[in-house]
């Protein structure tokens, strides 16, 4: 039997002075404001040229520079030789797999694995990805391909001896649809280099990783729904917009009769394979020194049989056709189909960065180095932009290739330079041999490489328990994209994320702090059964920052929790200030008739005592004289009659008396620690909450009968019309704001700090040590600010 073992229990006191603003700031040596550089000495700064200036420059702007002079042979190169084979090979049949779900001829899969795969080893800065096809952006890629350039715009009439049919010019389609990639990737590379020019690669961070995985988790499912046609040997009708999916697949179910069974046979066995040898990669993963290439050998030993046993012709399965030898020339895209590509483009660009910089973060932490967002935009956008003249269609990380790369030893990006050789030798001389290789090989090579993806799935149960409002972002994110298609999915996800944030500020959590006995530690009262709510004093929270959008919500649920009405404590205010103003201008108008009297001997402030201007005047005069600018305390101040409150505005109501002596409510706390801005509604809204109340910042009576203070007070010097006054405001915590008011004597017009034998032992069971070295707050501590 184990025996428990407890840690002994460990506390803290702090003994310190209550610290106004102006304290604190002369305490902590508070830094003035100093004038920055002129303008002029700013731009001849920039323009210096220096050569350290020059080497900083260049390293930040090709990053091969700082890292390739030092590479070091002996400790990376193997394993960056054995990465770099193992990547490469997985770069040819997913090069060529992927081709097919960008509607593309399965070379410009390889020219895509080649060529932005040098230019990211120039300028990228993580060492672990591996750029190239992805199954995301080649399935956005070929939407757009089928919507510009269906089979229907290219069907002609063919007579061949006495047979007369229909056929689809796919040389013509293919050639049309490789230029609209090419645009669509050159556009989508020059959003991302702007972007990251102007050093916009923080926008990812409106990408949040539910969203990220609900998007490519949908993306997945248009992937398997293209390539069902090449599993079944059919030809379904194309459909595009909101739903098109769901036409897909009617439509594959009601010609599943007319199944070619040789290329269902095909698949089948394939799938097979390359299921149970993966699973035993992954199995056996520690014990292999390398993955069993399988994805190869399932081409290869495909490949062979197609040839052998031409099934192309006898069986009539699809193969791949003729795969040219060689680098193609460079090529211009089309400009003239940039109008509309625009907003596809800007999707994938952002899509792509997005699952750019996720890998390339998540390797940084893993293996300590840097990954420089901005950097990685523009090294992204350059390989497309460099890619798209050499027909590569867009780019970016693969999760499966860059786990391949790190598992296997990979440390620098030099792994990505030997793969793209790979690719080029076999671009070069062994391309045409993969001619009679079937397309339903090619689709299952997809359908397994996405098992990643629709493990995502899981992320449900996941975050059901975790958070639901991410929860409701990746099931909200991949509906609407699986529904509306991969752009519009995309930009309704967004919308709908930044939603949930406006609704998590609309609809918070107010909540009423009650203290931990014993501590420092207030809160919720409905959460913990040990925060008790402190007797007469209401602490007041919210789980958001305070905005225009909820100000008045803050407004109601203070109202609601504390039980004042701030709108009748505002009405009073203002009928007792016009009524204090109809005394005044009638107090003016007796002291005129008064000197007309006298001649203009004296003025009546020479010969009338404060203590007959206060009896003559309102409650307003007592409370102005009652308290100096410098806190003290004017002697001639009377107290109010036993069974009697002043209210709000000094006016003696009966309502208010009966209010408080059935709450016993005197103070009222806001805690403000959640709020990281103020806005001028905020502001507002603040000041009708704690002006309509006796706060004592404004010239209020000192004997109020309900108090609203702000916790902390970073927003007071806004709220009172004196900075200097705000100044004298003590900077507390909730803490000890309450403890504050608990020490308050209420049989006097200034507030006191008395010591701990003072309070009452049922109110303070446990202060902190710093009060009992306290006795009576100095005026220049209280300050007008504060009671």
């Amino acid at each position: 039997m184990r025996m428990a073992v407890f840690e002994p229990k460990r506390e803290f006191s702090v003994d310190r002075s209550i610290l106004d603003e102006r304290s604190l700031d002369e305490v902590a040596r508070k830094r003035t404001c100093t004038r920055g550089p002129s303008l002029k000495k700013r731009l001849r700064e920039s323009v210096r040229c220096s050569l350290p200036r020059l080497k900083g420059w260049l390293f930040s702007w090709l990053p091969v520079l700082s890292w390739l002079p030092r590479y070091k042979i002996r400790e990376n190169g193997l394993g960056d030789l054995i990465a770099g084979i193992s990547v490469g090979i997985m770069h040819l049949p997913q090069g060529m797999a992927y081709a097919l779900l960008a509607s593309l001829p399965p070379v410009y899969g390889l020219y895509t694995s080649f060529y932005p795969v040098l230019v990211y080893f120039i300028f990228g800065t993580s060492k672990h990805i591996s750029i190239g096809t992805f199954a995301v952006i080649s399935i956005m890629i070929g939407s757009i391909a089928e919507r510009l350039a269906p089979d229907a715009n290219f069907i002609g009439n063919v007579t061949n001896g006495s047979s007369e049919g229909v056929v689809v010019d796919i040389a013509a389609r293919d050639a049309y649809r490789v230029e609209i990639a090419i645009s669509v990737t050159l556009l989508s590379g020059i959003f991302q280099v702007l972007l990251g020019l102007v050093r916009f690669g923080f926008v990812v961070t409106y990408l949040s990783e539910p969203l990220v995985r609900g998007y490519t988790t949908g993306a997945a499912t248009h992937v398997v729904v293209s390539q069902l046609k090449y599993l079944f040997g059919i030809s379904p009708n194309r459909y595009v917009g909101p739903l098109s999916q769901i036409y897909i697949l009617v439509d594959l179910c009601y010609r599943l009769p007319g199944t070619n069974i040789a290329i269902l046979v095909v698949s089948l066995v394939a799938l097979a394979v390359l299921i149970t040898v993966k699973e035993l990669n992954s199995y056996y993963s520690k014990k292999l020194p390398l993955p069993i290439p399988i994805e190869l050998i399932v081409i290869i030993g495909a490949t062979v049989v197609s040839y052998y046993g031409n099934l192309n012709e006898i069986y009539d399965v699809h193969v791949v056709g003729e795969i040219p030898s060689g680098l193609v020339a460079p090529r211009v895209p089309n400009f003239t189909l940039f109008p509309s590509l625009v907003g596809e483009a800007f999707a994938i660009a952002v899509v792509g960065y997005a699952i750019n910089i996720s890998l390339g973060k998540t390797f940084g932490l893993k293996h300590g180095y840097k990954v420089d967002s901005n950097q990685e935009l523009v090294a992204l956008g350059l390989s497309n932009s460099v890619g798209s003249f050499f027909q590569c269609y867009s780019v970016t990380a693969s999760l499966s290739r860059s786990l391949i790369q790190e598992s296997t030893g990979g440390k620098t990006q030099v792994a990505g330079a030997i793969s793209a050789l790979i690719v080029l030798v076999t671009v070069l001389k062994l391309g045409s041999l993969f001619q009679e290789l079937p397309k339903a090989v090619l689709a299952t090579i997809v359908f397994v490489n996405l098992k990643g993806m629709f493990k995502q799935y899981l992320d449900i149960p996941a975050l059901w328990k975790s958070n639901k409002v991410d929860l409701l972002i990746w099931v909200v994110t991949c509906t609407c994209t699986i529904l509306l298609n991969l752009d519009l999915g995309l930009a309704a996800s967004i919308a709908f994320s930044l939603l949930t944030v406006i609704f998590r500020t609309q609809l918070p959590r107010y909540s009423l702090l009650g203290w931990v006995s014993g501590t420092e530690l207030y809160l919720d009262t409905e959460a913990y059964e040990e925060a008790k709510e402190l007797p007469g004093i209401t602490i007041f929270r919210s789980s958001v920052t305070l905005y225009y959008a909820n100000a008045d919500l803050y407004r109601e649920a203070l109202e609601e929790k504390s039980e004042i009405n701030i709108n009748k404590l505002l009405k009073r205010k203002k009928k007792q200030a016009a009524k204090q103003k109809r005394l005044q201008a009638k107090e003016e108008k007796a002291a005129k008739k008064e000197r007309k009297r006298e001649n203009g001997a004296l003025s009546i402030s020479a010969n009338v005592t404060p203590g007959s201007v206060h009896w003559r005047g309102s409650n307003i005069d007592l409370r102005k004289d009652s308290q100096c600018s410098n806190g003290c305390v004017n002697k001639g101040f009377e107290r109010e009659p036993d069974g009697y409150t002043c209210d709000m505005a000094g006016e003696r109501t009966e309502d208010t008396v009966m209010e408080d002596a059935r709450s016993g409510k005197h103070s009222v706390i806001l805690d403000l620690s959640t709020v990281s801005f103020v806005d001028t509604v905020t502001l507002k809204t603040l000041k009708n909450c704690v002006l309509s109340n006796s706060w004592s910042g404004a010239t209020f009576s000192p004997r109020p009968s309900l108090r609203i203070i702000c916790s902390p007070p970073f927003m007071m010097r806004s709220c009172t019309v004196s900075t200097t006054r705000a100044k004298g405001c003590p900077a507390m915590t909730v803490h000890w704001r309450w403890l504050v008011l608990l020490s308050c004597d209420q049989q006097r017009s200034d507030w006191t700090l008395l010591p701990v034998a003072s309070i009452p032992p049922s109110l303070a069971p446990s202060l902190p040590p710093a009060l009992a070295h306290s006795t009576v707050l100095s005026p220049a501590q209280q300050g007008s600010a504060f009671p």
